[in-house]
């Protein structure tokens, strides 16, 4: 009897497998001939089943990983990490944006869309600590299932593209100073994190029409989307490359060369302020890429992995991936430290949140810098970038 092994690796970095009579299922066979998928069984030998069973049989090296330590007890005790630390910065983030920033600038209504996100993807987390502690056994339904799953990544997907937002945002503050005056509104940032919503929500739409739930029968618990059938895998291989080009590569590429931009105008001579605050706002730059990279780039990378190495081991994809996306999520800690509170802005709000008295001769000079306008900055471009760069963008 002919056998065809449908292998997913996409959208949750979960793979899962699926041996299909051909007789039985001409259509998916055919489909799968056209994808170039005929006859690869990827897995090695496992129970045969026709495409009208509910329970799916994967073979036993998935199954270690399933109920193995690393994915049932590391990655859930990293969440609770990211839980405890990441909803308190966060939502202490979103409060000061929106009550005490008053979001007048471009650049807090980019923060404070990013630190919302962010807060989201925290809320989804005690779902998958609850899922992972569980030994990947979803007891939530279906519907709770597609919340969580697509809640989860939607927020990732926003969250990156905020970030090269942001990078834009900033490179236009300091490379073009003058010029981006009259660009750089909050109508048009509010505009923008709009599109960018709209476009991170369209992305996760094609998870919301599917069944995310299947059996397993061995294990005797119902996995949420670490496991599709033949039929869905085939309409997600190439929306999984989409997802990965638009939603990071795209992305990473324009942060990397706005804060390379950023970095060499900062080495110039054309601005005027002391070496140790130029190294602050350099060493800021180089803590994003490298927290946009380590987070976002292992699960991106292979998101596409399956497509250009031959004769991958989906099982070590499967547990690298799952790893990859716990890594990802302590983005939700490493945001709040570099973009909001690294901010003398935002560091004087935390202050005053927290109720800590200073000075009063450092606080009237804060208020100062902070309310300045373009008129005030007009006396020169090299205190309008400085006081730009530390008070508005850093």
């Amino acid at each position: 009897m002919q056998l065809v092994l449908v292998q997913w690796f996409s959208i949750c970095g979960s793979p899962g497998v699926l041996a299909y009579n051909s007789q039985k299922s001409q259509l998916v066979y055919q489909l799968l001939e056209f994808l170039g998928a005929e006859g690869q069984n990827i897995w090695g030998p496992t129970e045969l089943k026709t495409p009208n069973q509910k329970k799916l049989f994967p073979p036993e090296e998935l199954q270690m990983y399933l109920s193995g330590p690393w994915l049932t007890r590391f990655i859930p005790s990293v969440h609770v990490v990211v839980f405890i630390l990441g909803f308190p910065l966060n939502i202490m983030a979103v409060f000061m944006f929106l009550f005490k920033t008053k979001l007048k600038k471009p650049a807090f209504i980019f923060m404070f869309n990013l630190a919302s996100t962010d807060l989201f993807l925290v809320i989804v987390l005690p779902f998958k600590i609850s899922y992972h502690f569980l030994g990947h056994n979803w007891a939530l339904g279906l519907h709770l299932c597609r919340f969580a799953t697509c809640t989860f990544f939607g927020n990732i997907f926003c969250s990156v593209l905020l970030m090269a937002a942001i990078s834009i945002d900033r490179f236009l503050a300091v490379v073009y100073p003058m010029q981006s005056l009259s660009w750089r509104t909050p109508r048009r940032a509010s505009l923008a994190c709009g599109v960018i919503w709209i476009v991170s929500i369209s992305g996760v739409i094609p998870l919301m029409m599917i069944a995310q739930t299947e059996e397993i029968a061995q294990l005797n618990i119902t996995t949420c989307l670490d496991m599709i059938d033949a039929y869905k895998v085939l309409q997600f291989r190439y929306y999984a490359f989409l997802l990965s080009t638009l939603f990071f590569f795209i992305p990473l590429f324009i942060s990397i060369v706005c804060y390379v931009c950023i970095i060499k105008k900062l080495y110039s001579p054309d601005v005027a302020a002391s070496p140790s605050k130029k190294r602050r706002a350099i060493l800021l730059s180089a803590a994003v890429l490298c927290s946009f990279v380590i987070c976002f780039g292992p699960m991106n990378i292979l998101f596409v992995s399956p497509f250009i190495i031959p004769n991958p081991d989906y099982g070590c994809l499967f547990f690298a991936f799952m790893i990859s996306l716990c890594i990802g999520s302590i983005n939700c800690c490493i945001d709040p430290l570099i973009y909001y509170y690294a901010s003398s802005e935002c560091q004087r709000q935390v202050w005053r949140f927290l109720r800590l008295k200073k000075n009063s001769s450092f606080r009237k000079d804060t208020q100062e810098k902070t309310d300045s306008n373009a008129t005030t900055f007009s006396s020169g471009l090299n205190n309008f970038i400085f006081q730009l760069l530390l008070f508005s963008v850093f």
